[in-house]
């Protein structure tokens, strides 16, 4: 084997160990984005609920609260 052979030998086991660990790299990040995609949709469902909820509440509130026209001023 040359010099040359060697060389190119060693050039070729370097990219490969270099491309083994992108791919580890890139799986591991592929997990963490489909984590983080779960993690959005869940918290997007839940603020949904949230605010629906927030608007029943002001429903029933404004429902409850008697209007102004109604009431008696209060020096009578």
């Amino acid at each position: 084997m040359t010099s040359l052979d060697s060389e190119l030998t060693a050039r070729i086991d370097e990219l490969e160990s270099r491309l083994a660990f992108q791919d580890d790299l890139i799986e591991a990040l592929n997990e963490v984005v489909t984590r983080q995609d779960h993690d959005l949709a869940r918290l997007t469902l839940r603020l949904q609920e949230l605010a629906a909820k927030i608007n029943e509440i002001g429903d029933a509130a404004a429902a409850a609260t008697p209007s102004s026209e109604s009431e008696a001023p209060p020096h009578y």
